[in-house]
């Protein structure tokens, strides 16, 4: 039976490495995203490696767009042996006093409905894979609140945490495992505001790492390889921690 694998925010940083490494080990990729650019570029990446891969555009952000989404999913196949959760972002940054309403429900959107309708909808095609499995993306920021002004973000990965423990309860009757991953800083656009506008800011951001660099994508994608393989298979609601020990520090 052929392998399925689904990437939210998968056309670029670490959702495109992960499409690349679960890719190169046999999976046909199933991208989401929402910048038809990039989406295409990503489709040409993957193809020039030989990857078998299709790309749906639908915004996580909104149940509406990812029920219609995956209607169009549903049509095309009928199982699916991975997902991963990589749609999320920092979304800005904005302290507490000043943080307008709309921003607080855009952020936990963007890092915690998404993880939940998307998965919600995913269940029925996971319960038809073969040793499937899901994987969300937490943050250091779940254990330390984040920097000045990411509060939101921080309490959004949190939350992924707990569903991420709650998915892994809930579906291990199925047979479907559900772990995390929390990368610490690693050198992706997710940074790229901050490069832009304060690289001091940015080059000093190593020297909160243990190691002394940033992370790269395939870093964190060989670990999610790992955690959706035979060699994982009694993992579940776990979270490995990808940041070159900067929790330490």
């Amino acid at each position: 039976m052929k392998k399925y694998a689904m990437i939210t925010g998968g056309t670029g940083g670490i959702g495109l490495a992960t499409a690349k490494a679960l890719g190169n080990q046999g999976y046909s990729i199933i991208l989401n995203g929402i910048d038809e650019k990039q989406g295409a570029e990503a489709h040409q990446q993957l193809s020039d490696l030989g990857i078998e891969v299709e790309i749906f555009y639908f915004d996580v952000t909104k149940e509406e767009a990812i029920v219609k989404g995956f209607e169009e999913i549903y049509s095309k196949y009928d199982h699916l042996d991975v997902l991963v959760n990589n749609a999320g972002g920092l979304g800005g940054r904005s302290r507490f006093d000043g943080m307008t309403t709309e921003f607080y429900r855009f952020v936990l959107a963007l890092n915690l409905d998404s993880v939940f309708f998307v998965t919600r909808a995913a269940i029925p095609l996971l319960k038809k894979g073969e040793n499937a499995s899901i994987i969300n993306f937490a943050s250091n920021a779940a254990w330390n609140a984040g920097g000045a002004g990411a509060g939101v973000y921080g309490t959004a990965k949190a939350g992924v945490l707990t569903l991420t423990r709650a998915f892994a309860k809930d579906l291990a009757e199925y047979g479907i495992r559900c772990n995390a991953v929390s990368p610490g800083t690693i050198d992706t656009p997710f940074h790229q505001a901050t490069k832009e506008t304060n690289m001091e800011l940015f080059n000093s951001f190593k020297n909160n790492i243990l190691m002394k660099r940033l992370g790269q994508p395939e870093e964190v994608a060989s670990v999610i390889e790992f955690l959706v393989s035979d060699k994982a298979s009694f993992l579940t609601g776990e979270v490995i921690q990808i940041n070159g020990g900067q929790d330490f520090l």
